[in-house]
C-alpha cells in the first residue's frame, strides 16, 4: 500500500509517500481501505518529533481519522462488521495511508448522505467535540457555553452541536471572518480574540453569569481569562495548547467559583474508553449527520501524494474546518 512516512523531524519536508506492506486484520480486527483522512494539529507536532504514536500505533506513519470501506475480517469479527460497510472513526496513528486495521467498534456506519471526502472530516472533529462538551464538560440542554478557536475543525463541530442542544453559543478566534462563517453553523455570539482578552464580553452577553462549559483549544495563554468567563460550577475543558502549555493560576477564583478544571485527550486514551467515546457519537451524532443537523465543514482537499502541501495549509492557520487527503 502506499503511505505517508515521516522521515526524521521537521515541516513538510519530511514527509514522504511511500510503499510499505499492507496490515493484515488479526483477531477482531478489521481491514479498512482508507477513501479520505483528515489531518490534525496531531500531524505536524508528530512529524516535528514532540508527539509521538502510543505503543502499538504505526510509528512514522501519521494520521488519527479516516472514511472508507471494510475489505476484509479477522477471524474473530464475524458477526461484528460485514465486508463493504462504508465506516469512519478514529485511530492512534496510521490513517494516512490506503489501508489500516481498527477494532470493529471503534467504527461507524457513514450516513448515506455523506460522501467519504465529507465523511474523512468527521471522526476526530466531531468525537472530540462531543466527548469535550458532554462527557468531560458535563453540558446539558439549554445550557452556556463559550468554544475557543471557533473555526477550527473541532470548533466548528463543538458550535454545531452544541447549538442543536439548544444552548447560548458563544465563540472566540483571532479573525472576524471565520466568526462570520461560524454564525453559518450556529454560533450566537463571535468574539474577535486579537489581544488576548474575552472575559468581559463572555460576562456581558450572559448576563454576569458566566458560562457553565468553556471548550478550551489554546492552553496557557486563556486560562485567566477562562477563570474569570466561567460561571460558579462550571468546566473548563482543555482540548489543545495553542497558546501555550504553562501558565499560573488564580486558586481564589477556583475555589470561589467551584469551578473545575479537566485535561482530556482521545489519542492516549484505553481502547475500551475510545470505544465508548466512539459508541456515544454513533448514537447521538450520526443521526444529527444523517439529518443534516449537523454537517461536515471541509476546508480543502488534496491527494496524499501532495501530503506536504496539505500540512502546509494547516500549519498556515488559514484554513476553515478540516483539510482532507484522499489515499
Amino acid at each position: 500500500m502506499r503511505a505517508v512516512v515521516i522521515k526524521g523531524k521537521g515541516g513538510p519536508e519530511v514527509l514522504e509517500v511511500v510503499d510499505r506492506p499492507r496490515p493484515e486484520p488479526r483477531g477482531e480486527q478489521v481491514l479498512v481501505r482508507v477513501r479520505a483522512c483528515a489531518l490534525n494539529r496531531a500531524d505536524l507536532l508528530q512529524a516535528r518529533g514532540l508527539y509521538p504514536a502510543p505503543p502499538g500505533s504505526p510509528a512514522d506513519i501519521p494520521g488519527l481519522e479516516f472514511a472508507g470501506e471494510i475489505e476484509a475480517l479477522g477471524p474473530d469479527a464475524e458477526g461484528q462488521a460485514k465486508v463493504g460497510d462504508r465506516v469512519f472513526g478514529i485511530v492512534a496513528g496510521g490513517a494516512q495511508a490506503e489501508y489500516l486495521t481498527t477494532h470493529p467498534r471503534m467504527l461507524a456506519r457513514i450516513p448515506d448522505n455523506l460522501d467519504f471526502d465529507a465523511a474523512g472530516a468527521v471522526p476526530e472533529a466531531f468525537l472530540t467535540a462531543h466527548d469535550a462538551l458532554t462527557t468531560q464538560g458535563g453540558l446539558t440542554p439549554g445550557g452556556r457555553v463559550l468554544i475557543h478557536a471557533a473555526g477550527s475543525g473541532v470548533g466548528t463541530a463543538a458550535v454545531q452541536i452544541a447549538h442543536a442542544m439548544g444552548c447560548l453559543v458563544l465563540g472566540t478566534s483571532r479573525t472576524a471572518e471565520k466568526l462570520e462563517r461560524a454564525r453559518e453553523l450556529g454560533l450566537d455570539v463571535a468574539i474577535v480574540n486579537e489581544s488576548g482578552t474575552f472575559a468581559e464580553e463572555v460576562r456581558e452577553q450572559t448576563g454576569g453569569e458566566g458560562v457553565t462549559v468553556i471548550v478550551d483549544l489554546l492552553g496557557a495563554r486563556a486560562l485567566a481569562e477562562n477563570l474569570a468567563a466561567i460561571a460558579r460550577r462550571g468546566r473548563i475543558v482543555v482540548v489543545g495548547l495553542l497558546s501555550g502549555t504553562k501558565a499560573e493560576i488564580d486558586l481564589n477564583t477556583l475555589l470561589a467559583k467551584r469551578a473545575s478544571i479537566v485535561g482530556t485527550t482521545l489519542r492516549a486514551r484505553p481502547l475500551e474508553e475510545k470505544i465508548a467515546a466512539t459508541r456515544l457519537f454513533a448514537d447521538q451524532v450520526v443521526p444529527w449527520l444523517a439529518q443534516g443537523v449537523v454537517k461536515p465543514v471541509l476546508d480543502s482537499t488534496f491527494p496524499l501524494d501532495e501530503v506536504r502541501k496539505a500540512h502546509e495549509r494547516m500549519a498556515s492557520n488559514a484554513g476553515f474546518g478540516k483539510i482532507v487527503l484522499r489515499p
